[in-house]
């Protein structure tokens, strides 16, 4: 699995850090975005809503107690996420570098899922 931390990477969430790229890299951003979603053995995932959306379920002597926000700092938090079939741990490093993400001042982890 992909994480995407967007970190400090313009979206167009925020049209004010999005207007700091240009036009020609906000088409790539879009234009590499979908070319990885189409490489072969990735399973698209969603991107996920901003992190002050989040609610943070505890349980604590049984019962269920919920924070507004997310769990980690805002600039750890995870934007979206992606599976790959991948033969290697190198095939994923090189899609995960392809991931606007990664180059736009945020990361991506590569994590193994684990079967069951």
């Amino acid at each position: 699995m992909l994480l995407f931390y967007q970190g400090d990477s313009p979206t167009p969430r925020s049209p004010e850090a999005w207007a700091t790229l240009s036009e020609k890299e906000q088409k790539a951003v879009y234009a590499d975005y979908q070319a990885v979603n189409v490489t072969p053995g990735v399973t698209p995932g969603l991107g996920l809503d901003s992190p002050e959306t989040a609610t943070t379920v505890r349980v604590q002597n049984g019962k269920a107690l919920t924070t507004d926000g997310p769990f980690v700092e805002i600039k750890e938090a995870i934007g979206g996420y992606l599976t790959l079939e991948a033969d290697d741990l190198d095939a994923a490093i090189e899609l995960a570098a392809r991931i606007p993400a990664a180059r736009l001042g945020g990361a991506v982890e590569v994590r193994p899922i684990v079967e069951w």
